[in-house]
């Protein structure tokens, strides 16, 4: 497993009018593809991360067998898998 500072590599396919797309957005923004790919897939984490703590307060709600320790450590959690999923990047 790679360690800070080291990169993967990472071969992917795309359709060719999304492929346009990424080459012209990186263009706009001059910045690379792998940048783009970098931050989207962070964004798609922390997306990921919310919806687990939305379905986790709709649960509790429901429920009612959270605690609020038990909230504090499945927030922990959920930002700990962030900033784990930040530093993989």
């Amino acid at each position: 497993m790679p360690g800070l500072g080291q990169t993967r590599k990472f071969t992917i396919s795309f359709p060719e009018d999304l492929a346009r797309k990424v080459d012209r957005l990186a263009k706009e923004e001059s910045r690379n593809t792998s940048e783009l790919f970098r931050e989207a897939f962070r964004t798609y984490f922390a997306q990921q991360a919310a919806a687990r703590m939305r379905r986790t307060q709709d649960l509790s709600k429901a429920a009612n067998t959270y605690t609020k320790a038990d909230t504090r450590r499945l927030v922990e959690e959920a930002r700990r898998e962030m900033k784990t999923a930040s530093t993989e990047m």
